[in-house]
């Protein structure tokens, strides 16, 4: 069954794009993650503009993500406080970065630059993460057979005396609001330029750097993604008008079916183990993008639209 999008200007298959959007959905409740690190390379691989996946995909990200920040608000795990924090910083940032995507498509670049972006994030941040959640793992079975002491989560470092101070209740911290103000600019700047919630970034950020607890993580990085996903999205179809609405409608019913199946899986499952598969996973897309990227194209000759015309 195909249906037509308007603004990708290209027709598709319904339940493809429907059991997309249920695919990261699930991932965006088990992983706290919006999803969009997967999503926007997906609709990239089925033709869509790079331009036009990056713009609905952030629309897509808020429903999914709204959906599994209902589920882990039941159980608790939602930080306010710091999530407010965040979304400050992911705000500034999120208009930087629409701003920015304005210029790089009106240089005819942007569609480049959205490939690089993912090949480089994705490629550094999965073997991070990787490495680091195969050593946890091998750090709680020597501390499950008792030969190892526990040690703490984190290690207070410089940036935790940074000033403005805040407590933070729900996390048990006590750090200045500066840190993860920072990263939600940052996470904001990604929202804009590469289409996804930023969960990639934020969840080990928030783990490693903020000393979180891994439970609180998960809801509190989506309750951020709502909102700076929410004003990239605004922003992305006022100024660039790259927002596909008939596409975010088919995303979005999948997304916030998958996202509840997702929160149940993640209560299953450790901590050191979702940080696993999600590693692999982002290898995987940053894999699948590089060959893209170096691969020789069927089409030798192409014609490129410019961002103005």
């Amino acid at each position: 069954m195909q249906i037509y999008l308007p603004i990708a200007e290209m027709s598709v298959n319904v339940f493809l794009i429907l059991g997309m959007g249920g695919m990261v959905g699930f991932m965006s409740g088990l992983f706290g993650v919006g999803g969009g690190f997967l999503m926007t390379p997906l609709l990239m691989f089925i033709g869509v503009p790079p331009a036009v996946a990056v713009g609905t995909e952030a629309n897509q990200i808020v429903a999914s993500s709204v959906s599994g920040v209902l589920a882990h608000w039941r159980r608790g795990n939602v930080d306010l406080k710091m999530g407010a924090i965040l979304t400050i910083g992911g705000f500034l940032g999120s208009s930087f970065g629409v701003w920015l995507f304005k210029f790089l498509r009106g240089l005819g670049q942007i569609d480049l630059v959205i490939s690089l972006s993912y090949v480089i994030f994705l490629g550094i941040i999965g073997t991070l993460m990787l490495i680091e959640s195969l050593q946890a793992l091998r750090q709680s079975k020597r501390q499950a057979a008792g030969t190892m002491p526990r040690r703490k989560l984190h290690q207070h470092t410089w940036i935790h005396g940074l000033p403005l101070k805040m407590r933070f209740r729900r996390s048990k911290l006590y750090i200045s609001a500066i840190l993860p103000a920072a990263i939600g600019f940052f996470v904001g700047v990604l929202a804009a330029i590469m289409g996804v919630g930023g969960g990639f970034v934020m969840v080990p950020a928030m783990i490693y750097l903020l000393g979180m607890p891994t439970a609180v993580v998960v809801g509190t990085s989506l309750f951020q993604i709502i909102f700076v996903t929410a004003n990239t999205t605004f922003l992305q179809a006022t100024m660039n008008q790259t927002v596909d609405v008939v596409l975010a409608l088919l995303l979005l019913f999948g997304g916030v079916i998958g996202a509840q199946f997702g929160a149940k899986a993640g209560t299953k499952l450790k901590g050191e183990q979702l940080r696993s598969l999600l590693a692999l996973m982002v290898l995987a897309v940053c894999a699948k993008l590089l060959f893209d990227l170096v691969a020789t194209p069927s089409d030798l000759f192409s014609l490129g639209a410019g961002g103005k015309h």
